[in-house]
């Protein structure tokens, strides 16, 4: 069903060591320093891992039949996975370049548009935004505030935007932004997708966010005052935003649960071996039952949230491809997230306890991952909407 092939488990092999060469060695630095390593992306990109679900005519790897794109987002979640086993941060960078970035183009864009972003994108050369969340909208996405009115060949946006990932850093070259650009026969707004270039007029990227935790992410609000773009920017359809975003999301959220299974394996892992050495009245701690047992939980999180996260990134390709429909994919997906964000929640508190003291010290990497791991229960939808998208599957009433 959705075991892992041996092409994927040789992919993994080779992006574990990347992470290990590349960024291992500097995360903490670089956390320490907020510093977002733009180079760092550009070998990303040529270790092929923001192509993995984008068609080789425009740089990708990804194979087409019958005009289908049969994604393997399978080899994404693998490849998230193993980066935000070693940091969270540069976990979400990809996530997002291809989840929130890439993906939005990829899936809606007319071919020019395609042809004007992919390349880059795909290539490390540059990454994208998805200006989704508002300073009075966050859950509440059809509460979008932003609009933007047709004058002429152009659109002209006024709002705000906030905590967009990958939107202010030196190679962000596009941030697809929501709006309100019209209402419909029953007097809803209608929600549309539309491409604001960087250095756009009216476009400002606010000073980057005093995060708790993410410190290597770039995230940033963004303002929009009398931002004027051509009319060929629109995403898609006119009014079709609101519909574009939650596949959008549904698609992110099993990339966050493969994030969130990463930073579970990394506590078992480093909870194992500092409960293995760590002496404490003449024996190792984890000779004792009450960090055993700890230790235990955490390999029965970890497993869990390997077989959910891979189950929905495996209904995600078999949709794909055809075989699966789209409210599996949705159900599974919101499983996958509760469940691996809850856990590695979870998994970070009960790490730091066995470390005692030395948890709550910089340079042990759990107090990294201590602070990474709250808002992987915020992002790409809280745990509450997660349960009420399992709910509705169920059949409870909305």
């Amino acid at each position: 069903m959705f075991e892992l092939s041996q092409d994927h488990e040789d992919f993994r092999k080779a992006v574990r060591d990347f992470a290990a060469s590349e960024i291992e060695p500097h995360v903490a630095q670089w956390d320490k320093e907020k510093h977002f390593p733009t180079e760092l992306v550009g070998r990303m990109g040529e270790l092929g891992l923001f192509g993995l679900v984008v068609p080789e005519e425009y740089g990708g790897s990804a194979e087409v039949a019958d005009g289908t794109v049969q994604s393997d987002f399978t080899a994404l979640c693998v490849a998230i996975e193993e980066l935000g086993y070693v940091d969270q941060s540069i976990g979400i960078t990809l996530s997002a370049g291809v989840g929130l970035g890439i993906n939005p183009i990829l899936s809606f864009g007319d071919e020019e548009q395609k042809q004007t972003y992919l390349p880059d994108l795909v290539a490390g050369r540059a990454l994208a935004g998805f200006g989704l969340t508002e300073p009075e909208a966050g859950s509440d996405a059809g509460g979008t505030r932003t609009k933007a009115v047709r004058d002429g060949d152009d659109w002209v946006i006024n709002g705000a935007k906030s905590f967009i990932t990958n939107s202010g850093t030196d190679i962000t070259s596009v941030v697809t932004v929501t709006a309100k650009t019209s209402e419909g026969e029953d007097g809803r707004p209608q929600i549309s997708a539309i491409m604001v270039p960087s250095g756009t007029d009216g476009f400002t990227v606010e000073p980057p966010y005093d995060k708790l935790g993410w410190h290597i992410s770039d995230t940033h609000g963004l303002t929009f005052e009398d931002c004027r773009v051509p009319v060929g920017n629109l995403l898609g359809e006119e009014g079709s935003g609101f519909r574009q975003f939650l596949k959008t999301l549904d698609d992110g959220r099993i990339a966050i649960s493969a994030l969130a299974l990463g930073l579970t394996r990394r506590m078992l892992d480093l909870a194992t071996d500092y409960a293995s050495t760590r002496e404490a009245f003449g024996r190792p701690i984890g000779a004792n039952q009450g960090v055993a047992f700890q230790v235990s939980d955490l390999a029965v999180m970890a497993e869990t949230s390997r077989v959910l996260t891979y189950k929905a990134a495996w209904l995600k390709d078999e949709h794909d491809r055809g075989r699966r429909s789209m409210k599996d994919v949705k159900h599974a997906a919101a499983i996958a997230k509760l469940y691996t964000s809850e856990a590695a929640v979870s998994a970070t508190r009960i790490a730091t306890q066995i470390f005692g003291g030395n948890g709550f010290m910089e340079e042990y990497p759990v107090a990294r991952f201590y602070r990474d791991a709250k808002i992987l229960e915020i992002g790409e939808g809280t745990s509450e909407v997660q349960r009420m998208v399992i709910a509705r599957h169920l059949g409870l009433p909305s």
